[in-house]
């Protein structure tokens, strides 16, 4: 008899167990509360403070090392903008709105440009093919950016063909290669003797650097890149 009520003793407790597992949560706020999936805000990672490029110094140390209380907030004057980092292709350029309302050109892409070759006084637009040097950073030239001071290759054919015209001489031409039509009418056109009398005194001061005959003939030569406002790289040698 005694095993027996033991025995009961333990299915009743069982059956209180499993009726308290299989209760559902209690309708107070900390029940209602564990039930509640977690919100997705709380699993978003933390919003960071929106910076942008400053131009201003008061956000800086001083000279001695001590810090600067800001006692002013950011002013649209001490914005800076950020690199256009120009590549080489067809070309593409946005356009920025800054103070006044006025615009400044961003250039995406270029491929061509202005250049001036300063000691003859010549100035044409010619094709950029390709970026060989940059003294700051070798990584600009891996990526082929286009940046103040770099060194590029461009298209000789403009000022070869103006060369020819202005001193009737051929430029970077190999010994014994044929001239076209165009060009031998160029170099060898009959000129009146006024006409041919100016063109003999401009030969007297044709002669170039050998290095820079030595660029016509590959058909490329050395330009350096200057900034421009009107999103056209200004070149020279």
């Amino acid at each position: 008899q005694l095993g027996n009520a033991a025995n009961s003793r333990v299915r009743s407790a069982e059956a209180n167990l499993g009726e308290l597992s299989v209760r559902p949560a209690r309708r107070g706020r900390l029940g209602l509360a564990r039930c509640r999936p977690e919100p997705q805000w709380l699993k978003l990672p933390p919003l960071l403070p929106h910076v942008g490029i400053s131009r201003d110094n008061w956000h800086k140390r001083r000279k001695t090392g001590g810090k600067r209380k800001p006692y002013h907030k950011k002013r649209k004057y001490e914005l800076g903008r950020p690199a256009a980092n120009t590549k080489i292709g067809p070309r593409r350029i946005h356009t920025v709105r800054v103070r006044g309302g006025n615009k400044k050109y961003r250039a995406l892409r270029l491929d061509v440009g202005n250049f001036s070759w300063g000691s003859e006084c010549c100035t044409r637009k010619t094709r950029i093919i390709d970026v060989v040097y940059n003294a700051s950073n070798n990584e600009l030239v891996r990526t082929k950016t286009l940046v103040k001071n770099c060194i590029v290759l461009i298209d000789s054919t403009p000022y070869r063909q103006w060369y020819e015209s202005h001193y009737a001489l051929p430029l970077g031409r190999k010994k014994g290669a044929k001239l076209t039509p165009e060009e031998e009418e160029i170099l060898n056109k009959k000129r009146s003797k006024k006409i041919q009398k100016k063109y003999d005194e401009r030969k007297k001061n044709a002669k170039i650097s050998s290095l820079l005959e030595e660029q016509f003939q590959q058909g490329k030569l050395l330009g350096k890149m200057a900034p421009s406002t009107f999103c056209s790289c200004l070149l020279f040698f």
